[in-house]
């Protein structure tokens, strides 16, 4: 399922993985220590003296908005029209001023030399069984996208099945989503390009990979789900409308529908099965049962873990898929969520949050549906969230729990929810996993700070049980003994206690001589776990640096409840809590303000630039990726309607007095005299159709105009737009490994960061 929430990760498994060696926004190294550098040989670098000539950007004085009596001026409106002149020498006056900043720097080509060296390593995803054959992502390193790979048994040879790079030159056309039918013998799957959330759906028939002329448009946060008699698949669209939906356009999507597609025919003949055109905002999916019996229908109405659960018995229906559904609605309510595990005959097991916000497992017999007939398989933890479950070998639950934001992964009986064994698993994160109920055996993937990806198989035809390494991937030239991951707990304003990883060389001296980079996220119930990426290892190494990952409030790190703490009128917790992040990382050595880089994208890029707003002086650097800066309006645009779940809406009242608090772009004001911004990036898309452009162009318009105008702000205030690139999903390796030459080369010319061999 594609996801509309925000977030830079992509849904896989069940899990929301990182992309493979880069950062994660929901995917270390050998050096002899070296003498850090010590407050006093610090002097203000080049970009600190240098004074940069913002582009002059029109105000519209006379664009004020009224909300619920209250008159907010918009000067930059204009720049909402993405495909206005104006708007477009906006954007090529800002990179001309930005990038002629990065390329000066002496660290810049360093950077992007280590990291194509060190990216360059083979990643492979977990492999999956379908028919009698199997099939795993594989890069060799520093290919755009990943291929799909086809094998007999797991011990042949692997040919290529699909190769996106064939696709592109540039690696701009990326894979998406894809399925493969229940026989094996069809290949659907979705190719967005540039960027963008849209997908075109194709189709390949598997014994010859053969292109089908089937073609499935208007795609978008959309299921795939094959009917078992490998006929056709349910998947979702949205209905065609004037103008252009390449991944530029900013108007809003609704009125999703769900279709289904017969192999082999228009795709106007596909079959309308599900849509609410009384709740336009609704969106759907489809997930077929284990047994092909049953479709069910998963009904949300945004970004907040609670859904209606439809079904239909395709047993039921003599003459096939002709018609619209009759779906038999078994919970009608948005009051919790209800995500289906397996099903034996008429009993559904389900994840849900039902007086559960740790979640737990539960039984549904569709025979006898009411809600006092529902039985508890796996209880709620006491204290452990219950991230995901799947059926295994016909009689084994996989359990996966999320303890203090690492992952436990664990085998329980699926006939009576008893716990069996623990599966051995290190400090940190299942970034994917396969196996199915007709499966005999499972894969999983580990990866953490020091561990780019193991891949364990576990015979569950065996009685040990016992997972064997069935492929690790060595980084030439790492010596992770010379590292260390540790996780703190610091008091936030409130006197909760919020967990943080920190990252670093062994033997760091807490002097504040470090520069830290502090990453965080908060929101829609992402938790952000361990993960492996090249970039912050190049910053530990070679820039001298910290990773410090502080798990704050509006994510999922403690389940439901540690949501709802940091979300709607309780946002301001989650930017509370990053603030008191980067205040126990000054208070106990780690740094002080003018080396501490903040970073955060799209929800995070949020976060990043409130709290910029709210403590400047408590930063040096900002590196704001996608995010929403105009809270007053986001709702208005793409599918930002879905988000107002987690944010509030400015159309209500009260929820308009939470927004206006805190809305990047309406609280930007100039610090006290002597004080003044820290060096602030912004990074966006030409094509970013989540979070769309307008709002970092408002926002560095606007922070240019105010603070950088004042003769005392010397820190830059810089944007970089890149063109064919939207929110992240499918970004290709070169523009991957480009994007973070850029970032640590603005941190390091900012901060005045030297190279260390």
């Amino acid at each position: 399922l594609q996801s509309q929430c925000l977030g830079r990760g992509i849904l896989r498994d069940g899990k929301c993985a990182a992309r493979a060696g880069s950062r994660r926004f929901p995917a270390l190294l050998s050096l002899s220590h070296s003498k850090p550098e010590t407050l006093e040989e610090l002097s203000p670098s080049p970009a600190q003296k240098m004074t940069l000539r913002y582009p002059t950007a029109y105000r519209d004085e006379s664009k004020v908005d009224e909300y619920h009596g209250v008159k907010i001026p918009d000067p930059y409106a204009w720049l909402e029209d993405p495909d206005s002149q104006e708007t477009k020498a906006f954007v090529e006056a800002q990179n001309e001023i930005t990038m002629p900043f990065l390329e000066r720097s002496d660290v810049r080509e360093k950077f992007k030399a280590t990291m194509t060296e060190l990216y360059d390593y083979p990643k492979y995803s977990c492999p999956y069984k379908r028919g009698n054959r199997y099939f795993f992502f594989y890069n060799t390193g520093l290919q755009n996208q990943s291929v799909l790979y086809m094998q007999e048994s797991l011990t042949s040879e692997a040919q290529v099945f699909f190769d996106p790079n064939t696709l592109s030159e540039d690696g701009t056309v990326a894979l998406q989503m894809c399925r493969l039918s229940e026989d094996c013998e069809h290949f659907a799957y979705g190719l967005s390009q540039s960027g963008s959330d849209w997908v075109t759906i194709h189709f390949l028939r598997v014994k010859d990979r053969q292109k089908l002329p089937d073609i499935l448009e208007r795609v978008k946060f959309s299921s795939l789900a094959w009917t078992h008699d490998g006929k056709g698949i349910f998947y979702n669209q949205y209905p065609h409308r004037e103008g252009k939906a390449d991944g530029t356009e900013t108007t809003t999507n609704l009125n999703q529908k769900l279709y289904y597609h017969t192999l082999g025919s228009e795709q106007s003949q596909d079959i309308l099965v599900a849509e609410f055109p009384e709740n336009p905002k609704w969106m759907s999916g489809a997930t077929v049962t284990d047994d092909g019996r049953y479709v069910l229908l998963s009904i949300r109405e945004g970004c907040k873990p609670v859904n209606q659960l439809w079904y239909c018995d395709l047993q039921q229906l003599p003459n096939g898929i002709s018609g619209y559904l009759p779906w038999v609605k078994l919970v009608d309510n948005f009051e919790a969520q209800y995500s289906y595990v397996t099903n034996e005959d008429t009993i559904l097991t389900l994840k849900t949050n039902l007086e559960a916000p740790r979640y737990r497992l539960i039984n549904i017999d569709l025979r006898n549906p009411d809600t006092s007939q529902w039985t508890t398989l796996i209880p709620e933890h006491p204290k452990d969230v219950l991230d995901f479950a799947t059926c295994v070998n016909q009689k084994f639950l996989v359990v996966d729990y999320l303890r203090d934001v690492k992952d436990v992964l664990q085998l329980y009986s699926l006939r009576t929810g008893q716990f069996l064994k623990d599966l051995p698993l290190d400090v940190g994160t299942i970034s994917g996993i396969s196996g199915r109920k007709k499966d005999t055996e499972l894969f999983y993937q580990f990866v953490s700070f020091l561990t780019p990806g193991i891949i364990y198989r576990c015979d569950l035809r065996e009685q040990s049980l016992k997972p064997e390494v069935f492929r690790q991937v060595e980084i030439k030239g790492i010596n992770t003994s010379e590292y260390q991951t540790q996780q703190v707990f610091y008091p936030s304003k409130d006197g909760t206690m919020i967990p943080m990883f920190l990252v670093h060389k062994k033997g760091i001296l807490l002097d504040g001589s470090n520069p830290v980079f502090l990453y965080g996220y908060g929101g829609f119930k992402h938790a952000i776990q361990p993960y492996y990426s090249v970039p912050h290892l190049i910053f530990i190494r070679h820039l001298g640096g910290i990773l410090a990952v502080a798990n704050i409030r509006g994510g999922g790190e403690y389940g439901e409840t540690w949501h709802k703490a940091g979300i709607l009128g309780k946002k301001q917790n989650g930017f509370d809590d990053f603030q008191c992040a980067a205040e126990y990382l000054i208070e106990k050595g780690y740094t002080v303000p003018r080396k501490l880089i903040i970073n955060g994208g799209s929800n995070g890029g949020l976060l990043v630039a409130a709290c910029v707003n709210q403590r400047p002086e408590l930063f040096g650097c900002v590196v704001a990726e996608v995010g929403v800066m105009d809270m007053l309006k986001f709702h208005r645009f793409t599918i930002g309607h879905a988000w107002t779940t987690d944010y509030g809406c400015s159309d209500k009242k009260e929820e308009f007095s939470w927004l206006i608090k805190y809305s990047p772009l309406h609280n930007i004001h100039l610090p006290p005299e002597g004080e003044q911004y820290p060096a602030v990036l912004l990074l966006t898309g030409d094509h970013d159709d989540r979070v769309v452009p307008l709002h970092s162009l408002k926002y560095i318009a606007t922070l240019q105009h105010i603070v950088g105008a004042c003769p005392r702000q010397t820190n830059p205030l810089l944007i970089h737009i890149d063109v064919k690139s939207g929110h992240g999903a499918g970004k290709p390796t070169a523009k991957i490994i480009q994007e973070e030459t850029d970032i640590f080369t603005f941190v390091a010319e900012t901060l005045q960061l030297r190279w260390q061999e």
